[in-house]
């Protein structure tokens, strides 16, 4: 499967690197999408970079099967961008599997892409999903339907654990 993996400044160290090694390790082909190709981004922490392979300018939704959202500074960043905003958007619209951890979920929020779905984020961000509207509950992992979220950086391993079994069910193109 082809994932997309929506990145920009600030990003969570761990909860982009932990995810992006497991999709890499089960043989999913992972895409750093960014707002210019080739930026060199350093994690929140310091400790991990990563550099921007596409800049959403360069890609279509309809290139991948699947959309991760690693949590930290990233995303309040990018939801300032309508072409992430519209990307993320697009991936909830087409029932397409998405993977939101921590502060992951504020893209949904600005993409008006949450209701109706049962989640969680980092606390701060529950609030603000509730008050939208969004069925918010505070545990490690949610699935529901396409949508996969967690709340933290210790909840990896169960978010990680829920991305693999959706990509599971999701059907290989011919």
């Amino acid at each position: 499967m082809k994932v997309a993996c929506v990145l920009g400044p600030k990003f969570e160290d761990s909860e982009f690197q932990e995810p992006y090694d497991a999709l890499r390790k089960a043989g999913h082909e992972v895409t750093i999408v960014g707002l210019e190709a080739g930026t060199e981004l350093q994690g929140d922490k310091g400790k991990v970079e990563a550099k921007v392979d596409k800049s959403f300018q360069d890609v279509k939704p309809n290139d991948f099967d699947a959309l991760l959202i690693p949590g930290g500074g990233s995303p309040d960043k990018l939801r300032a961008h309508d072409q992430a905003v519209a990307f993320v958007k697009a991936f909830m619209q087409a029932s397409k599997p998405v993977f939101a951890i921590c502060h992951g979920p504020q893209l949904l929020l600005t993409a008006e892409e949450y209701k109706g779905y049962r989640m969680t984020a980092w606390k701060t961000i529950q609030g603000d999903l509730k008050k939208a509207g969004a069925n918010v509950v505070d545990q490690e992992v949610v699935v529901d339907r396409n949508l996969v979220t967690s709340r933290q950086p210790s909840d990896i391993p169960a978010f990680i654990r829920e991305s693999l079994k959706v990509l599971e069910q999701v059907p290989a193109k011919r």
